[in-house]
């Protein structure tokens, strides 16, 4: 919300006077609406569905005392009439001024004042206070009082024949639960009966308010009971109440900036101070009883709940409480603001606004002290045929407690009994950074108050009055020890110890001068005559500034270097905002990456949430015009802070800091109640005629509009006192004027780019009928539908520019950790579309629950084995024919496979377990496509106004989300990363060249990013099998091999393919070559690795995914266009830009955060990789002509290499061949890799020994010390023509620099690919 600031043009402490109550010409006029509110509540209460409903023309209800019914109030008079910069709002103030309507009671009840504050929000966001006294005075009116004890009478008629009636309970029955002392049902009878208008005093409420451009809410609260003082004491005032009305109205100004104010109430001086230009915002309402109320643990979760948006629902009996807490929490928000709909006193008229399907901070209150338990939303209820319009719109809104549903069942909404000490918070959301420290900081500031950090209200209420009842008696008893409750004196204390006096004793005999101790008493005895308020008010307001400390010193250091990552805009004002949602304003992925890791969880929320965003407009606006306070307060904080520290820009690191002025901000505010800059004009007698002015005892006069109407043609008097200051004030709102001639304009353009409900932040109250109510539900299913459209088009752009990134173009622009949130981000969506207008909530996720309906209804109706199943181009054929079978893709298939995931235990978890599951099968839009068109099922779960019910903007929510079949997502593997899935392998083999099964036994191992299976026998004369293991992530590598056994052991393999039966996806491990002794390079077992595969299907068809916009696989994303071509040779220049780009391949994986690198096998081992690439240049110019049929591969190469190396060792020539000790130690470290490889417990061939030679050398740094060994090594001469590479200095020179920038990195290699090797 808006930062507390008076509006255009006001100068006066208060814009309005306002008196409301009964109007004892129309006199009981019940309140329809609010009768239906009841009549509902009461069917929820466990009465009788036929319970008659509150007639249409009367509104009666018989089935409720009358003292508990709703009657209409009314604004009785309001002073002035009109203020132009305010206008008065009849409906508005007169609904929140009474929100429960008229109240009556008797003599026997208790009948104390209650205050409240409330607030009106105009459409721009700027603030109207209230603040509302309420009292009962004596009903006078005889046709009131005869009105009153006729709906008794009807009443009682009315139980009896209920009581009566009842088959249930016979005459029997009833006298001998009254023969056995049923003391509950005689005092519900008593309370039936317990009006009668010759033995009782009715009484009927009735409040005065001051409406004021800002909240200073203690001194509204002194001048209102010295009001109603003044009327209810048997002493007359000095003055008549119209002077003080008067004076408060027009002759108190608002106190400046900086200063304090002292004007005069009926009885004493009322003292209101305001906060200085570099100072936190104003705030009045007292911040402790928010942490007495709450706690301090539920106040900071409750916090960040604020601060990532979600869905607030403050819970009391009390309209202040709700008002407090309200305030409370979003003035600790500095320097962000609350942007959404905030309505802290929510009117039971507005009760529809709970299924709001935006963030929302309301407040409602509670009819008994533990009846959190009834509270109930969204079931729909039999409506009587005579109730319609607005009356049977609203019961849409109210339901009764046969669903079983309340409000703490929403998926992101936080629920606060302030009451009971209760908070019930969303699922999965990140926790506050540093989060102990700044709780311990906290505790430390209010204990040093006497508040305990764990709060006041740790039992039931009727405990707490019990242990209040005792305490009471024991505060002041100085006899058993208690202190009063006032800060601990510590003088007082030790002023009388007896042990302080023997110890001076024993001093004075031992010979010790000890000088006589003075001990002064303390400064508060000597404030206490100083300061022009009490101790209390003092204690308050010191706590609460430097509470708010401690929390904007959060935000100060978290955001230091904010200014930074600002993208600051190349066009003029105007233009920036016409195309402000098209643009980005920070550099969030830039600003995250300079953050602690602690803290990203929370940030990467945060900064998505309209707070922020609206935090960093304004940054950008103030290139145009004035700062914003509050960010022109934060900024200087910023300044100074860096100032102090003289902090350079490092490395963010998350050591907390604690908040370093809090003494300074306290004595700020002592300052200004000790000496008082302004002292406004005394009230005084006023131009009335003789005889007014007079009133009777108990009752609030009728005051004299005449008088009150106008103020005085001269009020410069209290501007004299300090005339300069006023001029500068007033060259200072004509400067501010100046600037915002054009401010219209902004705001409509700001309205338009904010936030999806910004334009709702406070319902109008003035108008609530049905095309209204109608028009706002209207208003959220286009603001659904646009934040669906920015979701996924920010989803879909910034993916694909990660992608463009990984084939070379651009910078990232995009995290693992953003992507997280923004998929997080759509589950939100998903869930807050599913919860409007509905009808029937189980659980605490709608969309969840719809799928289980869902489901029933399919399995009832087709059967549990005959669920349609679709099937795509998982059906892969071969050369071999061998087809790999289909997989089941249906909305219940995937249903059960969350439902079968026994790591969620909750129902948010399993639905935003479906949306990842969907979305990264790229079946999200056709599947919520097939739930959203069964319309039997949503006309019974959904109001007619419902999102799922609007057939144009459903089939546009789908075209957005069908747009992300674009890309490909990992978003379920990547998180549920120790679920268990099965897997389905297939052995492919090239028939025409070889045999289809082999008699020898094969087995094969699956390893992942996540992990590896292991070795797995195939079940023999079988192709195909399949397993379940941990996930294993994105499937990398499949080692295959078999144990030569039998007559036909050689086996020609074209490629291994493996499923994962979840989420669909396929990897193709291409082979192609032999497996067997005698054939090939004689190899028993390869290492094969894999790729995606990404086919055009039916599913995708349906999808009307472009094949064009699908994301590159793998092997696209690492191809090198140089050795694309395996028809023909690469020449020299290709094979060198093929080396170089495998290794810039590798330093680009290690670039990328730790978390988002993928696999490193390959890069090193896949088709295009380092392993590829360096066989190239090996193969260059090798003499490979058959000898004696016998092929020569490169590895013979390196054996006859080893050999002259360990044998020119042994002759101790190698000093002079080579460069001394250096070179031996090289030559024996490629002699101990290649023996042991040759010597490993493994069938590999002489390829794969190459391959796990390569991949050793890189991982131990040592191809750049191999690569001009061979090359000096005589037997090149023999096996290489001399035009290969390796036989030319410059490219050696060349390819060892290359592979030098490897060094930097520490490769860790697969267990696939090291198993059995020794070095």
């Amino acid at each position: 919300m808006s930062n507390p600031s008076p509006s255009p043009g006001s100068c006066r402490f208060a814009d309005y006077f306002v008196l409301a109550g009964i109007d004892t010409d129309s006199g009981l006029e019940p309140d329809e609406l609010s009768a239906l509110c009841q009549w509902v509540e009461a069917t929820r209460y466990g009465r009788s569905q036929e319970t008659p409903c509150p007639n249409k023309a009367s509104g009666e209800n018989f089935d409720q005392s009358p003292l508990r019914r709703t009657f209409k109030s009314k604004v009785l008079a309001h002073y002035p009439q009109n203020v132009e910069y305010n206008p008065f709002d009849q409906d508005a103030v007169n609904m929140l001024c009474m929100p429960k309507g008229l109240s009556f009671k008797t003599q026997a009840e208790n009948r104390d004042p209650l205050f409240h504050a409330f607030l009106i929000t105009r459409e721009d966001g700027s603030r109207t206070y209230g603040f509302v006294l309420t009292f009962y005075e004596e009903v006078t009116c005889r046709q009131i009082c005869s009105a009153m004890q006729t709906l008794y009478q009807m009443h009682n008629v009315e139980q009896c024949s209920s009581v009566y009636a009842s088959s249930s309970c016979s005459m029997d029955s009833l006298a001998s639960s009254i023969d056995e002392g049923d003391s509950s049902s005689q005092v519900k009878m008593q309370r039936y009966n317990s009006y009668d208008i010759g033995r009782d005093t009715l009484y009927v409420s009735k409040c005065i308010c001051l409406i004021t451009p800002l909240p200073f809410v203690q001194a509204c609260r002194k001048f209102l009971r010295q009001l109603h003082k003044a009327v209810s004491s048997q002493q007359t005032p000095p003055l008549p109440l119209e002077s003080y009305i008067h004076n408060i109205l027009y002759e108190v100004p608002l106190p400046p900036p900086g200063r304090s104010l002292k004007f005069s109430g009926v009885y004493g001086p009322i003292i209101c101070q305001r906060p200085g230009p570099t100072e936190l915002p104003l705030f009045d309402f007292p911040l402790r009883e928010v942490f007495e109320l709450l706690g301090l643990e539920n106040l900071v979760q409750l916090f960040t709940c604020v601060l990532l948006e979600m869905q607030i629902l403050l819970y009391s009996q009390d309209y202040q409480r709700l008002m407090t807490v309200a305030e409370g929490i979003t003035a600790l928000l500095f320097p962000f603001q609350w942007q959404h709909v905030y309505v802290p006193i929510l009117p039971a008229s507005l009760l529809h606004f709970l299924d709001a399907p935006v963030p929302y901070l309301m407040g409602l209150q509670s009819k008994e002290p533990n009846d959190r338990s009834k509270l109930e939303l969204a079931q729909e209820v039999n409506i009587p045929s005579h109730v319609h319009g607005r009356e049977a719109f609203m019961t849409s809104a109210l339901h009764p407690h046969q669903s079983g549903y309340s409000f703490n069942t929403k998926a992101n909404l936080c629920f606060v009994d302030i009451d009971n000490h209760f908070i019930d918070l969303p699922e999965d959301f990140p926790q506050f950074p540093n989060k102990l420290e700044f709780i311990q900081e906290i505790s430390e500031v209010l204990l040093q108050f006497g508040i305990p950090p764990e709060g006041n209200l740790h039992c039931s209420e009727s405990a707490t009055q019990l242990q209040n009842l005792v305490l009471d008696e024991l505060v002041h008893d100085k006899k058993n020890g208690n202190l009063t409750s006032t800060t601990i004196n510590m003088y007082e204390l030790l002023k009388g110890n007896e042990t302080l006096a023997r110890l001076q004793a024993l001093a004075k005999r031992t010979g010790v001068s000890v000088e006589k101790m003075e001990i002064a008493a303390p400064l508060e005895k000597e404030r206490d005559t100083r300061c022009q308020c009490s101790e209390e008010e003092l204690r308050d307001y010191k706590l609460a500034v430097q509470l708010r400390e401690v929390f904007a010193k959060r935000f100060t250091q978290m955001f230091a270097d904010y200014e930074a990552f600002v993208i600051q805009p190349a066009q003029d004002m105007e233009s920036w905002l016409t195309n402000r949602e098209q643009m980005q304003n920070f550099d969030k992925a830039s600003f995250l990456s300079d953050q602690p890791e602690p803290y990203l969880p929370f940030l990467s929320h945060f900064i998505e949430t309209q707070m922020f965003a609206t935090f960093i407009d304004n940054k950008i606006v103030s290139l145009w015009e004035e700062k914003d306070p509050l960010l022109r307060v934060f900024d200087s904080r910023i300044e100074k802070m860096k100032i102090y520290n003289v902090r350079v820009p490092t490395i963010r690191t998350s050591n907390y800091q604690k908040c370093t002025i809090l003494k300074e901000a306290a004595q700020a505010i002592e300052q200004r109640l000790v000496k008082i800059d302004h002292t406004a004009i005394h009230p005084h007698l006023l131009d009335m005629k003789i005889g007014q002015g007079k009133y009777e005892q108990g009752f609030f006069p009728k005051l004299q509009a005449d008088v009150l109407a106008t103020g005085p043609t001269n009020n410069n008097r209290w501007a004299n006192r300090g005339a300069t200051a006023q001029r500068r004030k007033d060259r200072l709102r004509q400067h501010s004027e100046h600037l915002a001639l054009d401010n219209d304009l902004k705001e409509k353009y700001m309205q338009e780019a904010r936030s999806l409900g910004k334009s709702l932040r406070q319902p109008k109250l003035s108008d609530l009928s049905p095309a209204v109510i109608a028009q706002t539900n209207w208003k959220f299913v286009e603001g659904l539908l646009k934040e669906c459209r920015i979701k996924t088009k920010r989803m879909l752009v910034e993916k694909m520019g990660h992608e463009a990134v990984e084939l070379g173009h651009g910078e990232a622009n995009i995290t693992g950790l953003e992507e997280n949130t923004l998929i997080a981000s759509l589950c939100d969506l998903l869930e807050r579309i599913w919860s409007h207008g509905l009808l029937i909530k189980q659980g605490k996720s709608a969309l969840w629950s719809h799928l289980v309906h869902y489901q029933e209804c399919e399995e009832k109706r087709e059967g549990i084995l005959d669920i349609p199943v679709g099937t795509g181009s998982e059906r892969r054929k071969s050369e071999s024919g061998l087809i790999l079978p289909s997989l089941k893709v249906s909305l219940i298939h995937d249903m059960r496979h969350v439902q079968q995931m026994s790591e969620i235990k909750t129902d948010v978890g399993r639905a935003r377990a479906w949306i990842r599951l969907s979305l990264e099968k790229k079946v999200l839009s056709q599947q919520l496509k097939q739930l959203m068109f069964n319309q039997s099922l949503i006309k019974k779960l959904y109001k007619r106004y419902a999102f799922l019910r609007c057939e144009e903007e459903k089939e546009q929510f789908l075209y957005h989300l069908l747009s992300l079949n674009a890309v490909d997502y990992f978003c379920f593997t990547s998180v549920f990363t120790t679920i268990m899935i099965p897997y389905r392998a297939v052995i492919i083999p090239i028939k025409k060249l070889s045999n289809s099964i082999t008699t020898s036994n094969p087995w094969i191992s699956v390893s992942g990013e996540l992990g590896g299976t292991g070795v797995m026998q195939v079940p023999k004369n079988l192709l195909e099998m399949t397993f379940e293991c941990q996930n294993l992530g994105k499937l990398t590598t499949v080692q295959i091999g078999h144990d030569n056994s039998g007559l036909l052991a050689k086996w020609l393999v074209d490629c291994v393919m493996v499923r994962n039966e979840i989420t669909g996806h396929t990897y193709r491990f291409p082979c192609g070559r032999w497996l067997g002794k005698g054939v090939d390079d004689g190899s028993l077992e390869r290492i094969l690795v894999g790729e995606l595969l990404v086919v055009e299907d039916d599913l995708s068809k349906q999808c009307r995914t472009p094949p064009q916009l699908r994301s590159p696989t793998v092997a696209r994303r690492l191809s090198i266009t140089s050795l694309g071509s395996r028809t023909g040779k690469p020449n020299a220049g290709q094979i060198q830009e093929g080396i170089g780009e495998s290794i810039n391949n590798i330093v680009k994986h290690f670039h990328k955060p730790e978390k988002e690198r993928g696999s490193l096998t390959i890069l090193l081992c896949g088709e295009y990789g380092l392993v590829s690439a360096l066989e190239q240049v090996f193969h260059h110019g090798f003499k490979s002509v058959r000898l004696f049929q016998k092929n020569v591969f490169i590895w013979d190469f390196l054996e006859k290499a080893v050999t002259y190396f360990e044998t020119a060792e042994e002759e101790e020539s190698q000093v002079n061949l080579l460069d001394g000790k250096r070179c031996s130690e090289t030559s024996r470290s490629l002699c101990q890799y290649v023996n042991a490889i040759n010597t490993a417990p493994r069938n590999i061939g002489k390829d794969g020994k190459l391959q796990l030679l390569v991949c050793l050398g890189a991982r131990d740094h040592l191809l750049h010390q191999w690569i001009p060994l061979l090359a000096e090594c005589p037997v090149i001469s023999r096996m290489y023509e001399d035009c290969a590479l390796l036989r030319d200095r410059a490219t050696v020179n060349t390819l060892i620099r290359v592979l030098q920038t490897l060094h930097d990195f520490n490769i860790t290699l697969e267990t696939s690919l090291v198993k059995g090797i020794d070095v």
